[in-house]
């Protein structure tokens, strides 16, 4: 019997929409459809991402109508990460809506950003390139510059770990004005997907079914979102939500995990009984429901306060991706474990899950960063 894991906090509708979120990528995503498209370049089925648009309008369901999106909230879109999350399912869903959408309504909100917007909303896939290749999660050590040239916008500069770069269709890059420091001075500008002096280089990365990549920007024209130089304050605001959502993806997987490694115990068998039977496995399911359990309530009450622009809302997000990203670590070592020898191989999906919570704990920042951000959040309150 599959373990069954009851949500408390979800209305009827969301119920009902995270089902069927599950059953289409339950059909359409299987891990030997992930498989599939993970040994590729692109790392993404765009037949996939097309019918999820078409179905579901996943990519838009954070947008606001009238910039052509299905005008739900950040919940729903947590939602729709977690069922992606559970099936590692290969769409670029965190990058476009997550990442590039979150971005783009904060920098230039309402009917501002609806040429940006209504382009993501009907699929076309985008994502933020704002990290350099120091690795440094945090915006004020962006050195890229911006400059004005020929009556346009142009960038110098390097981004590296871009999510979705590969399958970008548009990229919206940060950068800062000459001279500026911290958060002062930060622009986000579109860059399209092909642009005279962009290179894409693809990286290696410990997760296949997520690529990377760094781009060189050398005199690319870009156009401004929003108020070139002025866009600090509202970038930090997105990447705050863009965290809770990544910790609603790592939920997933986490579930999924955990599902995995019950599932394994009760089925394997050793000495005429089920693993699941012996006090040590027993203790290793316990822990990962404990880890599992703290983390979905984390990553949603960090949601809830991106949603409502709840002060406490920095906090929260921190707090949910410093207790995330480790637990899904320990969570996804457990299942290997538990499945022994087996688990380690590459036939078996335990070590596709592993690899994803290594990737996800840096995304955006990992515990000790996390954590650190949070004793300066708490400081500067006080002041």
């Amino acid at each position: 019997m599959s373990l069954s894991l009851p949500d408390f906090d979800l209305r009827d509708e969301q119920r009902e929409f995270r089902d069927m979120l599950r059953a289409f990528f339950e059909e359409h995503a299987p891990m030997t459809r992930v498989r599939e498209v993970m040994a590729g370049e692109d790392g993404i089925s765009p037949e996939l991402w097309e019918r999820a648009g078409r179905e579901f309008g996943l990519a838009g369901l954070a947008i606001p109508e009238d910039c052509g999106g299905q005008g739900f909230g950040l919940p729903e879109l947590a939602l729709a990460l977690e069922e992606a999350g559970r099936s590692l399912a290969p769409i670029p869903l965190l990058a476009s809506a997550g990442l590039a959408a979150r971005a783009v309504s904060a920098v230039a909100p309402g009917k501002a950003g609806a040429e940006w917007l209504g382009g993501i909303a009907e699929g076309e896939a985008a994502t933020l390139a704002w990290v350099e290749p120091a690795g440094d999660w945090g915006l004020a050590a962006i050195g890229s510059e911006f400059r004005e040239s020929g009556g346009g916008l142009r960038i110098d500069g390097r981004k590296s770990f871009v999510v979705g770069a590969r399958e970008a269709q548009r990229f919206f890059v940060v950068a800062r004005e000459a001279g500026s420091q911290g958060l002062a001075g930060l622009g986000l500008f579109a860059v399209e997907a092909g642009a005279e002096g962009l290179d894409l280089q693809p990286l290696e990365s410990l997760d296949p079914t997520r690529k990377l990549a760094r781009l060189e920007l050398s005199d690319v024209s870009a156009r401004p979102v929003g108020v070139p130089g002025a866009a600090g304050l509202a970038l930090e605001r997105s990447l705050e939500e863009a965290m809770a959502l990544s910790c609603a993806e790592m939920v997933g997987s986490m579930q999924k995990v955990l599902e995995s490694a019950v599932d394994y115990a009760a089925g394997r068998y050793q000495f005429a009984r089920p693993i699941g039977s012996f006090q040590a496995i027993k203790h290793k399911c316990a822990d990962m429901l404990i880890d599992f359990e703290g983390a979905r309530t984390a990553a949603r009450a960090a949601v809830v306060a991106a949603e409502e622009d709840d002060p406490e809302r920095s906090v929260l997000a921190s707090v949910a991706k410093a207790h995330a990203g480790p637990a899904f670590v320990r969570m996804a070592t457990e299942n290997v474990q538990i499945h022994g020898g087996v688990g380690y191989t590459w036939e078996y999906d335990a070590h596709l899950f592993f690899r994803r919570a290594k990737s996800s704990e840096i995304l955006l920042g990992d515990a000790f960063l996390q954590r650190e951000r949070l004793a300066r959040v708490l400081v500067e309150g006080r002041a």
